[in-house]
């Protein structure tokens, strides 16, 4: 799920709402001052009603079950969103409840049987049962997961379409244990026969893929490679086709390289500038700039420009970064942006006022949540720019993306004096595992509220291996703040 940066539904930063939409560790501290009712509805709302900006790499969840846990809430309003009408339409994705299942999955962790008879009723009923059985894959017991086999079959009508409905859900499933139980369950015995034809169908259609020779293949020349470049332009199939340049082109094709590269069409253009990129070919650096002139006129991005900024970020050679220099001081457009990222990445001591420039461009260009900020963010803690640290401070505060949180967060513990007293305290709350890892090896221990918080997390069953390992560290005689 993606959430604009402007979207109305995440609020302002300084609120108690828009703190736990951010996952910030201040969220958890407010709600805990704040007059309950009013912390009630805003973790409600944010369990049902996911704010993050991608759901697939930001998490939530354990922060969310934790706050829930301190606050002593009920789960009416989990149990409302669950089984709302709505959750049986067919066009309703199964990240509508995602992170509601995800929430009762950690609660179920710390002893909730509430959450997990709301994970078993929506195994049985629910739209993205997969989900919430995944989570009672790794916390149920065999008692409570064997009487559900019954009722996860029965989704599944005894036709050739329900059968191959059957075996790519059994295949697809995150954890397999309740399948193995329902198939080994000696009670029911047709229905371990129908889960062994339907594993037995899964590694079949397997084999038959490794027989099968009918993916597409280019033929083994250069002009063959980019004419099948050019059939059909996506990302995994330019660097497949870039793959099989390096293997067949050499010295005697560079001119016909160069030719596509130049002018040809755009598809092949671009996987042939991918392949003289990786090789660190001199004469593609002019090569890419063309295609940010010929586009410089365009009201968006062609993908063509796309692929040719994508082949400049991932150069690695000195004439790369001298390049980026010149056109990170001297363009301001896509390619000009590319310029500073690699900078970032790749630059040296030299080059801090150029990234410091970008970042704070990009900022106030783009706001808190754009994309660019990620390479800058990395550079700024990276060069140890410490005039960097007041735009640091407003991008944590404000971005809406946890990761980036993260990110800035550690650049701020290179760039700003002040983080192990102030960001790095509240980072001990932070929703994301690596942030509270860090903040665990450099928050200031200058009162009784940080050693509590160290302790907490060293002892609680839910929190990653690598945060209780620092905090341990900290935590022993010698631990230092």
């Amino acid at each position: 799920m993606y959430v604009d940066p402007v979207d109305s539904d995440i609020a302002p930063s300084g609120t108690l709402l828009g703190l736990l939409q951010r996952g910030r560790g201040d969220g958890t501290l407010h709600a805990l001052a704040a007059p309950r009712n009013e912390a009630l509805a805003a973790l409600a709302r944010c369990v049902c009603s996911d704010p993050r900006r991608d759901w697939r790499i930001e998490n939530r969840s354990l922060y969310y079950a934790r706050l829930h846990v301190e606050l002593g809430a009920d789960l009416d309003a989990v149990e409302a969103h669950l089984f709302h009408p709505e959750d049986t339409l067919a066009e309703v994705p199964e990240e509508r409840t995602g992170l509601a299942l995800s929430v009762l999955g950690h609660l179920v962790s710390y002893g909730d049987t509430r959450a997990l008879h709301l994970l078993r009723r929506y195994t049985t009923t629910g739209a993205a049962w997969q989900w919430a059985l995944d989570e009672l894959a790794v916390r149920d017991d065999d008692a409570g997961l064997v009487p559900l086999g019954p009722r996860v079959l029965a989704r599944f009508p005894q036709s050739a379409e329900g059968e191959a409905g059957l075996a790519a859900a059994a295949k697809d499933a995150f954890e397999p244990r309740p399948w193995r139980l329902w198939e080994e369950d000696a009670t029911r015995p047709e229905q371990g026969e129908r889960l062994r034809k339907a594993r037995e169908t899964v590694s079949f259609d397997r084999w038959q893929r490794q027989l099968r020779a009918n993916a597409p293949r280019p033929g083994w020349s250069v002009r063959e490679v980019l004419a099948w470049a050019q059939e059909e332009w996506t990302p995994r199939r330019e660097a497949a086709a870039a793959r099989c340049l390096a293997a067949v082109a050499g010295p005697a094709d560079r001119t016909e390289l160069l030719a596509v590269a130049r002018g040809g069409p755009d598809a092949a253009r671009g996987a042939a500038l991918r392949h003289l990129a990786e090789h660190a070919d001199p004469a593609v650096l002019d090569l890419l700039q063309d295609v940010a002139d010929e586009t410089a006129v365009s009201a968006s991005p062609p993908p063509l420009l796309e692929s040719a900024l994508a082949s400049f970020f991932r150069m690695r050679s000195s004439e790369a970064v001298r390049r980026a220099r010149r056109w990170a001081a001297r363009r301001e457009d896509a390619l000009g942006r590319t310029a500073a990222h690699l900078l970032a990445r790749d630059g040296g001591p030299q080059d801090a006022g150029t990234v410091l420039t970008a970042l704070r461009r990009t900022v106030r260009d783009h706001g808190a949540d754009s994309d660019d900020l990620w390479p800058l963010v990395d550079g700024a803690g990276r060069l140890t720019i410490r005039c960097a640290a007041p735009v640091l401070r407003h991008l944590y505060r404000e971005t809406a993306s946890s990761r980036l949180r993260g990110r800035t967060a550690r650049a701020l513990a290179a760039t700003d004096d002040t983080f192990a007293a102030g960001f790095a305290v509240e980072c001990l709350w932070d929703c994301e595992e690596t942030t509270r890892e860090l903040a665990a090896r450099y928050a200031a221990i200058g009162d009784s509220q940080v050693v509590e918080r160290f302790r907490r997390l060293a002892a609680d069953p839910a929190e990653e291996a690598g945060v209780q390992d620092a905090v341990r560290v900290r935590l022993e005689p010698d631990g230092t703040a």
